[in-house]
């Protein structure tokens, strides 16, 4: 970018800044639009609801459809998972499941992209939060009619022999 450029970007941002202060001057008390939490206005912040109490289960859970990553059915709170420490392999890594009893990650955790079988945990694998979850006992914010596809062919089939 040359100095001309760099000064109109500027000046741009500039007016764009002082017309979003006109707006908010002009309508401050303005009902935001409703979204999962309601109430409030544009311009208000609201504090984020308090973090649901994790579910301790017992066994494993029924997964809601095929290839569903397994949740996570204990507390996970002050975990440390980042680029040095993975607290979950402390118990799923392959050799500690005998001493912990807790269940194995699965095999595909020791592959690569190109389904070459590694050593230890892949890279892409390492940080479990992007697959698995905790689970709550928190109402859901919005409704879910969600129906597995075993229940659809089920009522069809009890539908066709009526």
């Amino acid at each position: 970018m040359n100095g001309r450029q760099v000064f109109s970007l500027a000046a741009a941002l500039i007016v764009l800044a002082c017309g979003l202060v006109t707006v908010a001057e002009q309508f401050p008390d303005a009902p935001g639009p409703d979204g999962i939490r309601k109430g409030g206005t544009l311009f208000e912040e609201q504090s984020a609801p308090p973090l649901a109490d994790p579910v301790n289960a017992q066994g494993k859970r029924v997964r809601a459809y095929p290839e569903q990553p397994p949740t996570i059915p204990h507390t996970i709170r002050d975990y440390q998972i980042d680029k040095n420490v993975n607290r979950c392999l402390e118990c799923h890594n392959r050799i500690q499941t005998g001493v912990s009893g807790a269940p194995m990650i699965s095999i595909t955790h020791f592959m690569d992209r190109d389904f070459q079988v590694l050593a230890d945990v892949a890279p892409r694998r390492y940080f479990c939060l992007q697959c698995h979850v905790p689970q709550t006992n928190a109402q859901p914010p919005v409704g879910n009619s969600f129906k597995d596809v075993d229940i659809l062919l089920r009522n069809r089939k009890q539908q066709s022999a009526q």
